[in-house]
């Protein structure tokens, strides 16, 4: 009977230490795990932060050469850059030639691991409140499903703003109009300084400016000196540059809501002029042909298709992407292009997408 009794408490000290080993071996394998999962977690991290890095640098590097082909687009007749010259390659790209131009897709350039690719902007492709006449603030609304009379309103708000005087035109708002609001405040008398401004004026609604007026106007004018007390900075209604007016919109430039706002012009037509754009800038007499006579009868007063009418302001979209393409960085500047300043060029905004 001892015999028996020592081999039981023998047996139970040995499933004991085999149930404590296993218990061990169990937490063991925990620690482990949630080693293993901090360190793959951390890992990713540096990779994410890394690649991270990469798409801002090639972001950057889109934007800065995009400024530079700009600077020499206004000093130099335009020119073609060769795939090499761009940094490419020849088993990258074969020699194929990158063509800088305004308001086109750059395609993919490669830069280290990664990659950008750009878009450039011209505000000569959009309707300017601080300097465009009443036809083109009308012409401005005419796609808005609004009526005449709220058209009417807009347009000589938009004006009484901008103004120096306090007398408001027929269908205008003066200070005596904004100082009845729940909320008031003076009308400004001066140019605006943003396009958000607009909602501080009467008749432009949240549902009007959210729904496509603000992708199409810019408030940016060069004759305007902001060091200048207000009333005596210079008041012009056209560019210092040749050929540029406040009152033409460039058909090359413009974005497709902004084409859609010209009389008669359909949808197909805008599709038509966008796709002819994608492989050369259009003349005149390439705008007639896509239109037709009767078209570009309507739309010549408001339109140019000249190289030289464009404004000195310009939006830069430069995307960056890492090796692989899934992480990318957006970066957007509007910047004004000035060759007889030391820099060349100064910037007046930077939106970092991320």
């Amino acid at each position: 009977m001892r015999v028996a009794g020592s081999n039981t408490k023998a047996r139970n000290e040995k499933g004991i230490a085999l149930f404590l080993v296993l218990w061990v071996l169990a937490l063991l394998s925990v620690i482990v795990g949630e080693f293993c999962h901090a360190m793959r977690a951390e890992v990713n991290i540096t990779r994410n932060f890394k690649e991270q890095t990469e798409a801002y640098y090639a972001a950057r590097a889109g934007l800065m050469q995009a400024i530079v082909e700009l600077i020499v687009l206004e000093t130099t007749p335009p020119k073609r850059v060769t795939a090499g010259e761009a940094g490419l390659t020849e088993e990258d790209e074969e020699d194929e030639e990158i063509e800088w131009r305004i308001n086109v897709e750059i395609p993919d350039v490669p830069f280290g691991t990664g990659s950008f690719s750009v878009l450039i902007g011209n505000e000569a492709g959009k309707f300017n409140i601080n300097e465009a006449n009443q036809s083109m603030l009308r012409l401005m609304l005419s796609r808005f499903d609004i009526d005449d009379t709220e058209k009417n309103i807009i347009v000589d708000s938009i004006q009484d703003w901008r103004d120096e005087d306090d007398l408001h035109r027929e269908n205008g708002a003066e200070d005596d109009y904004y100082q009845s609001l729940p909320e008031p405040y003076n009308a400004k008398n001066d140019k605006f300084e943003s396009v958000e401004e607009l909602l501080l004026v009467k008749g432009v609604t949240p549902e009007i400016f959210q729904g496509g007026l603000k992708d199409i106007v810019t408030v940016l004018t060069e004759d305007d000196d902001k060091t200048l007390p207000t009333g005596l900075r210079k008041r012009k209604s056209s560019n210092k540059k040749s050929g540029f007016s406040y009152n033409k919109i460039n058909v090359n430039y413009a974005p497709p809501e902004v084409l859609a706002s010209l009389p008669q012009m359909t949808a197909d037509l805008v599709s038509e002029i966008v796709e002819f754009r994608k492989e050369k800038d259009m003349t005149t007499a390439d705008l007639k042909e896509i239109v037709g006579v009767d078209v570009y009868a309507d739309i010549g007063p408001y339109v140019t298709a000249s190289a030289s009418a464009k404004s000195p302001f310009f939006t830069i979209g430069s995307s960056g992407k890492a090796q692989g393409g899934l992480v990318s960085h957006r970066i957007e500047v509007v910047l004004q292009i000035d060759v007889k300043s030391e820099t060349k060029y100064k910037v007046l905004q930077w939106k970092d997408r991320g």
